[in-house]
């Protein structure tokens, strides 16, 4: 038996994409896969007409809560135990400073602009809000995300995408949300859409680096691949031909059996399996083994370096949004004192600068000189975030904790008027000061750099108009 898109991902009636596409089990094939609601996809209305400066958004996301005013935000004349252990320096553009660890970042603030100001009331390790602009109250412990929130950005772009298009137009990064906890923190999936907006997700068998360079700490290392994408070793080209002939035959005497079913759309999830086995882009992309070593080396050959790179090959072959998740990984290896996690309740200078800033930095820079050396950050949204900030005073084991009254919000290139900085905390980085920013402004920004209006409305389970932006408004004074 050959397998197809072996993501097991649902549509809304509970079959899987794996189940749907399976070549061999002929009563699978030959007709109990004909459910209503598999053969009546609907049509994917088309996206807003607004034409967008990008045509694409990567997300680099710093799950746990980025301690971001030791990043993008520090307050050198702070009381010593809440300024922290960097210093500032000077970036490209006149007047805007950022941590000492980040120099590579820093020769990229022409073309980012910082929001200072980015608070939200929906509770810690609550991704929500990050992905979907709803500050709605969740339960973070629950394994999985329930099927009455709201899409993401990323699902919204896959609910827009043509039907004829066989490339996902969202994918995330080198494992869903959360993996390495396992459990599926909620905001990037496709919510009351249903499943089949939810990102295909990648795989990766992370692993701690057992030798760092001088002076750095582990990082995890491990690159992503798409599942099961590659033919079985007794599974030729001409058999898969052969069976494929075989399924088109079964097929004719199933449409002449339900003449009034949608097998149009049924053929289209076969065609894009097929693609996918035989030489797609998506699968093209996925090969990191093809890109210059060179250029592997820049981006760093850790999870995170590797899952920006791929992140890069994806947009190029036509990818709207891509996700690349910076994630712990305790649960699934564990090893507390040496996950480089973004959550630093101890040891966070240490951390950030042995390990953390360093191979952020690194990632970012290649990201941005690349996108830009191919000519694609004109027309890709670069987002660095993360799902809060962390408390101004430093505790007791060295660390910050859990803060979401005030962080900061990294964007770059597509639609964004660079060497910019919107919103200020007060003296200590605790509290907004100026041009409070919430998620929702975040999300309404990216909406409206991609074309799509942020107050679009779908609709939930009960029928009820939800605007997918969830009432935030762009930050012009940050738009090109």
């Amino acid at each position: 038996m050959l397998r197809m898109l072996g993501n097991p991902r649902r549509f809304c009636d509970g079959v899987t994409r794996r189940e749907a596409l399976t070549i061999g089990a002929l009563s699978v094939l030959g007709g109990s896969l004909n459910l209503p609601n598999l053969l009546a996809l609907e049509e994917r209305r088309p996206a807003n007409a607004r034409p967008g400066k990008a045509k694409s958004v990567l997300v680099l996301y710093l799950h746990g809560g980025a301690p971001t005013q030791d990043m993008f935000d520090l307050k050198p004349a702070a009381p010593v135990g809440i300024r922290g252990e960097f210093r500032p320096i000077a970036t490209n553009v006149t007047g805007i400073q950022i941590c000492e660890h980040l120099p590579l970042t820093a020769r990229w603030m022409h073309r980012c602009a910082l929001v200072r100001s980015v608070n939200h009331r929906a509770g810690c390790h609550n991704t929500l809000p990050s992905f979907t602009g709803s500050e709605q109250q969740v339960d973070i412990n629950e394994p999985v995300p329930r099927d009455s929130f709201p899409p993401g950005m990323g699902a919204i772009c896959e609910y827009l995408k043509p039907a004829h298009l066989n490339i996902p137009h969202y994918v995330a990064l080198p494992s869903y949300l959360a993996w390495g906890y396992a459990i599926k923190r909620p905001g990037p999936w496709g919510g009351f859409l249903g499943k089949r907006y939810d990102p295909l997700c990648s795989e990766i068998n992370p692993h701690i680096d057992p030798n760092p360079p001088a002076g750095m700490m582990p990082m995890w290392l491990g690159s992503p691949v798409l599942a099961d994408s590659t033919l079985a070793p007794e599974m030729t080209i001409d058999r898969l031909e052969t069976r494929r002939s075989l399924v088109q035959q079964l097929d004719g005497l199933d449409r002449q059996v339900n003449a009034r079913a949608a097998a149009g759309d049924f053929d289209r999830i076969r065609a894009r399996a097929y693609n996918l086995l035989t030489g797609s882009r998506l699968k093209v992309a996925f090969n990191l083994n093809a890109e210059d070593e060179r250029v592997r080396d820049r981006y760093g050959r850790h999870a995170f370096g590797s899952s920006a790179l791929l992140g890069r090959r994806l947009i190029e072959a036509g990818v709207r949004f891509v996700d690349v998740y910076w994630d712990g990984y305790t649960s699934r290896v564990p090893d507390r004192n040496l996950d480089p996690y973004w959550d630093t309740h101890d040891n966070n200078f240490e951390r950030l600068k042995r390990v953390n800033l360093p191979y952020l930095d690194q990632t970012f820079d290649a990201l941005m000189g690349d996108l830009d050396q191919r000519g694609l950050l004109d027309e890709t949204l670069v987002v660095m975030m993360s799902d809060f900030g962390r408390t101004p005073r430093i505790n007791a084991t060295a660390g910050r904790d859990h803060w979401t009254s005030c962080y900061s919000v990294l964007l770059a290139g597509a639609g964004i008027r660079g060497g910019t900085v919107c919103g200020a905390s007060d003296a200590n980085a605790a509290y907004v000061r100026d041009r409070p920013i919430r998620p929702a402004d975040i999300c309404a920004t990216i909406y409206h750099c991609l074309g799509i209006d942020p107050g679009m409305e779908v609709h939930d389970r009960a029928g009820r108009p939800v605007p997918i932006s969830h009432g935030g408004e762009p930050i012009r004074e940050m738009l090109a």
